[in-house]
């Protein structure tokens, strides 16, 4: 039914080694954005890209002041979990992915035998890239890419990415015009980078070339291909909510800390209906993305997958709760609280204070990272707080930082 389209002068290390034969002084100053360019050009003839296709591209390319203003912008605040996910898993995807699971039913069914991916997580991943299709992005992608190998701060990576858009350009005629997509370059119903693009992508409707675009069948293909060599587990699921009891210490919390559901059974956790745990023989790490007032959830093998897609803890527990929706579940049992959004500044200020007492964070920087949960962990358990890992108000006062 599909048939993968592989292509060995699209592999990602091609593109790094042409960049390296032909390093580019990065440029961050339109003004000299066509310096730069002449050196791209220069990188793509030494991938073996036709004359043509570099006309084509390059040739007509634009700077866009817009995609360095986003990649540049940093969030003034820490996004809360609660308005992360409740602006991403919201009824209407639910009942849109189930509408679309019946409809795409045969395709799926396809898939789940093909790749081991049950047809409720690719709805879940198509309907938070891109709304099911109906939101695939408007910028040029060969210009998206352009300005950002001709920046100083990723120049080497998107030169990699700009190369691997122009090789899917030439093997797959696609005109230039069509190829829109993300400020950062990522395209079609699943948002897939170029050299994902070129390394995972399959043609799921038999024509002859994978369109991520405009081919429903190749563009959920694709992402079964993707979840499969991401190392998906084949008839597991990727987590579950969970009941965390009062008496619990947290001393086994996020991704580090990883134990067998036997264990997690001991440690006194249950389903989030107050069930006991399956104990499969399977790992799992515990995850509470607003602190031990909201949600807790335990997070398998395939929650890992999901993290390879996206490194982001809240987005894979939104892909996972909106694939079991999706399925016929239930909305969570214990609803993320509303809490309030914290800043940068704060957070640096939080990390700069943990330091001062001795609970290495490393240098401050406003992100609440692994190592600034652990250490907070260690500085609420030296003032009897519970030792979570999230910046509670309580915290804050304590550190005198109200």
């Amino acid at each position: 039914m599909t048939k993968m389209f592989t292509l060995a002068s699209f592999m990602f290390a091609s593109s790094l080694s042409a960049f390296s034969a032909l390093a580019v002084d990065p440029i961050n100053a339109e003004q000299d954005f066509n310096v730069c360019v002449d050196n791209l050009k220069q990188q793509a003839i030494a991938a073996g890209i036709s004359t043509k296709t570099i006309d084509e591209t390059l040739g007509q390319v634009k700077y866009v002041t817009r995609v360095i203003e986003l990649d540049k912008k940093q969030p003034e605040f820490s996004q809360t979990f609660e308005n992360y996910f409740t602006k991403r898993v919201t009824d209407w995807r639910v009942q849109e992915g189930r509408r679309l699971l019946k409809q795409h039913g045969p395709l799926l069914s396809q898939l789940q035998q093909t790749y081991g991916i049950p047809p409720q997580y690719l709805m879940a991943f198509w309907g938070l890239e891109t709304n099911f299709g109906s939101y695939k992005g408007k910028m040029p992608v060969i210009d998206s890419l352009t300005t950002l190998a001709c920046d100083q701060r990723r120049s080497r990576y998107f030169s990699g990415e700009l190369l691997q858009a122009l090789k899917l350009k030439e093997a797959y005629q696609f005109d230039t015009s069509d190829m829109v997509g993300s400020w950062a370059g990522a395209m079609g119903h699943t948002q897939f980078m170029p050299s994902a693009y070129a390394q995972y992508a399959v043609d799921g409707d038999g024509d002859g070339k994978a369109d991520l675009w405009n081919s429903t069948a190749d563009a959920l293909s694709s992402a079964a291909n993707f979840l499969k060599q991401l190392g998906w587990a084949r008839n597991e699921r990727w987590g579950r909510e969970v009941l965390v009891p009062n008496a619990y210490d947290y001393r086994y919390l996020g991704s580090k800390a990883t134990l067998p559901l036997t264990q997690w059974a001991t440690l006194g956790l249950t389903k989030a209906n107050g069930q006991p745990l399956s104990t499969p023989d399977m790992q799992a790490a515990l995850y509470l993305p607003a602190g031990h007032t909201g949600p807790a959830f335990l997070g398998y093998d395939n929650f890992n997958v999901i993290m390879r897609w996206n490194r982001s803890e809240f987005y894979a527990i939104a892909v996972g709760h909106l694939a079991d929706r999706i399925n016929g579940a239930a909305p969570l049992r214990v609803a993320p609280p509303q809490q309030a959004n914290i800043s940068r500044d704060k957070l640096k200020a939080l990390q700069t204070k943990l330091n001062e007492k001795g609970f290495d964070v490393g240098t401050p920087d406003g992100v609440l990272g692994r190592n600034s949960r652990s250490g907070l962990q260690d500085y609420q358990r030296s003032v009897g707080l519970i030792a979570d890992g999230f910046p509670s108000d309580e915290t804050f006062k304590l550190l005198g930082l109200e």
